[in-house]
């Protein structure tokens, strides 16, 4: 029967902590909410785990209705919550009621982050809209989504949900955490305009810094260029790698097992904080701000970055969306600038991300921006083969300094710096 399924994940909850551990009160508060919505109970089951490892354990709960059902599981050791409501509209349309309430227990455990996902079921779609529906937020207000007609694989990692989706639009996708990372179809937009923009600047490469980037596109870009005589990469989560080896081959084409690739499986901020080694490029790969990654999008973190650049190197990472994320965007370009000279800002669309999406180039010395396409063309025919060059699906001469042609509302969240005035030749 056609009906509407809702889900939220939801991570970071803030709310009481007895809501995430006692059965009773959590039974007693869905219990309200489902009335309040217009639902009809018919049968319930509650369990609460024991405590496990000095942490207290969670507690799963099902309500039937009459309509379908309400299924709630809690994880207080991660401060986080499963939401699963469906709804069937056979007699009557029930959307309202199941929106309202997934919405009203989502308040009540006040979550920092959160992911949703509303899926149209049953014969009233029709074939065209077979396969699973999964949406990410843009912020609070804004979403976006793909259909997605398989799920190869899901895991819970040492730090992450990890899966794996196939769609006819973007063959293979990474999901971690809810968010979508890269897919085959799509990858050489993000992973050709973090790379190629800075390398194509810097006189000559030859030692380049990774961190993150397990799907190991990044990677693959980076080692078209021969004067690169070793490319490490620092990847938190083993596991990302192991997956990316077996089911991405065509986003990374076998760049782990490059001879100039040096691999350590280690949290960034301690590799740079132990590291002795001078790097011409840092880029910074990572999730999103939200994330476990948090703390590497901080001023503290980014000193140890220009710590660890060579004379003249610079500092290379995503932004987030100027128009969704245009505070964070504005805040993050301030950390930059109180730690490096230049902060160069770009842009593009990064269909996977749903939206226009902001990177930056920080550097004491490196200017991006100091390039004509005669010049970048040129650079483009010393530093790469003709089969590399061909390989190219995204940037080119043309399209470097267009990258840096920020819109206005852009340009007023960047900071100001001399280097962004001077004319380009």
């Amino acid at each position: 029967m056609q009906g509407l399924h809702l889900t939220a994940d939801l991570y970071q909850c803030a709310c009481s902590p007895e809501l995430l551990i006692d059965a009773q009160k959590l039974a007693d508060f869905c219990r309200q909410q489902t009335i309040d919505a217009g639902l009809t109970i018919v049968g319930e089951e509650w369990q609460a785990f024991p405590e496990f490892e000095g942490q207290p354990g969670g507690v799963t709960g099902v309500l039937l209705l009459a309509e379908s059902h309400l299924a709630i599981h809690t994880w207080p050791e991660r401060d986080g919550v499963t939401l699963d409501v469906y709804v069937c509209n056979f007699m009557q349309d029930n959307s309202g009621k199941a929106t309202r309430l997934i919405n009203g227990i989502e308040q009540a455990f006040k979550p920092g982050q959160a992911q949703r996902n509303r899926l149209w079921r049953g014969e009233a779609d029709g074939p065209a809209h077979a396969g699973e529906l999964l949406t990410e937020n843009l912020n609070q207000d804004a979403l976006y989504g793909f259909r997605f007609t398989e799920r190869l694989l899901e895991r819970q990692t040492a730090f992450q949900r990890l899966e794996l989706l196939r769609s006819e639009t973007l063959g293979t996708t990474l999901r971690l955490d809810g968010c979508m990372m890269t897919s085959e179809a799509e990858e050489f937009f993000y992973h050709e305009g973090l790379i190629h923009p800075a390398a194509m600047a810097h006189p000559n490469p030859r030692r380049a810094l990774i961190v993150g980037g397990g799907d190991g596109g990044a990677l693959e870009e980076l080692l078209k260029y021969p004067s690169l005589e070793r490319v490490s990469l620092v990847e938190l989560d083993g596991e990302v790698i192991e997956v990316a080896r077996e089911h991405l081959q065509s986003i990374h084409k076998g760049a782990f097992d490059n001879p100039r690739v040096q691999i350590q499986i280690e949290d960034g901020a301690k590799f740079l904080a132990n590291t002795q080694e001078r790097f011409d490029l840092i880029y910074l790969d990572l999730t999103d701000p939200e994330t476990p990654a948090g703390p590497l999008y901080t001023a503290a973190f980014f000193e140890s970055c220009k710590r660890a650049l060579a004379s003249g190197g610079a500092l290379v990472l995503h932004l987030g969306s100027p128009f969704h994320e245009s505070q964070q965007v504005k805040n993050l370009s301030a950390s930059l600038a109180s730690v490096f000279a230049q902060v160069h800002g770009y842009g593009l669309h990064i269909p996977l991300y749903g939206s226009y999406w902001g990177l930056a180039i920080a550097s004491d010395e490196l200017n991006p921006r100091a390039f004509c396409a005669e010049q970048i063309q040129e650079r483009l025919e010393q530093r790469m083969s003709s089969e590399n060059q061909d390989s190219l699906q995204f940037y080119n001469a043309d399209l470097h300094g267009a990258l840096f042609a920020l819109p206005t509302f852009y340009r007023r969240l960047m900071p100001v710096n001399e280097a962004n005035l001077e004319e380009v030749c």
